[in-house]
This record gives structure tokens, sequence and C-alpha cells, in this order.
């Protein structure tokens, strides 16, 4: 028996919270990431395509870009990987693209300019710990990760950018993944 009555407003499909299951099927996918063989390199490409897909969305001023970014940009670093490129110099000419694609369609500066800045950011941060020690740059990747989530949360709470449920989405995979990293690598 429903206790919804009449009276009882009906919360817009963007205001409902994701079925338990969605939310298991997340924990599930971090944590099968960190059953693998967890590195630096990975661990910083989750940050590259992260930041690269909140750019993305930014520079088309589409929200849904963000979800395609996912797999869409992995895709692209993949592939820049096998043809023997560096996946962060594939990446950085993306969103090179992506910005200058944003200026000539004219879409809002300020999401733009505070994306590209996070993709420095972050991206830099990814970057700088493939150069440190195997141990030191997974713990600074691993924290630069739990940091994005704070940039998704931040998302998630302002509803702008990227649909919410790619912004909780990155939340269940940035903290457990990054956490994992900086236990593996202090443990390790």
């Amino acid at each position: 028996m429903s206790t919804r009555t009449r009276d009882t407003p009906v919360k817009p499909r963007s205001q409902r919270h994701p079925a338990p299951l969605a939310q298991r099927a997340r924990l599930a996918f971090a944590a099968l990431q960190l059953a693998r063989d967890l590195d630096t390199e990975t661990v910083a490409a989750v940050i590259g395509v992260a930041a690269l897909c909140y750019l993305g969305a930014a520079a088309l001023d589409r929200r849904w870009v963000a979800w395609a970014g996912c797999v869409a940009f992995s895709l692209v670093l993949v592939a820049g990987q096998e043809l023997g490129l560096v996946w962060w110099a594939v990446g950085a000419t993306v969103a090179l693209a992506l910005v200058v694609a944003g200026l000539l369609l004219g879409v809002p500066r300020p999401p733009l300019t505070a994306q590209t800045a996070a993709l420095i950011g972050y991206g830099g941060v990814a970057v700088a710990a493939l150069f440190l020690a195997p141990r030191a740059g997974l713990v600074l990747a691993g924290i630069a990760l739990v940091g994005h989530s704070v940039w998704d949360v931040i998302h998630y709470r302002r509803n702008q950018v990227v649909h919410r449920s790619l912004a909780e989405f990155c939340v269940l995979l940035d903290v457990p993944l990054g956490v994992g990293a900086v236990v593996l690598a202090v443990a390790g």
C-alpha cells in the first residue's frame, strides 16, 4: 500500500535519489578498479578523463556531453596510447580543441574558464605524479582524485555544467579509488 496521497508532491526526476541498485553498481565499479593492478598512470588518467568530461560539457554548453565524454575521452586517450603517444599529451590537445570550440561557439565564459582552470590544476597534479617515485606518485594521484571529488560535490550542489547523476557517479568513483590508491601506496 502506498503512503503517497494526492497532496504529496511528486519530485521531478532530476531531484529523485537514485535507486539503491544504481548506487551499489557504482560502488562495485569503483571496487573493481581497486582490485585491478592500480598504478599512478591509471589514477592519473582517471583524473584526466574526469576533467575532460567537465570541460567538454562546459565547452559545448551541453550537460549530456559529460556522460558521453566518459566513453569518448577514454577511447581517445587509449587510442593515442596505441599510437605511441602519451595520454596526457593527447588529453591536452583535446582540451585545447574544446576550449577553442567553446570560444568559437560563444558559450558562457565563467563555466568554460572554471573548467579550463580545473583541468589545468587537477591535470597538472596528475601529470606531476607521473614523474615522482612510484609510491609517492600514487599517493599524489590518489589525493588529487579525492580532491576532484570536492569539485564533483560543488557541481552536484549547484546543479550546473554537468548532470547531477554524473557528479554523483564521479564522487562514488573518485573517493574509493583515490583513498584506495593512497592506502595501496602506503601499505605496498
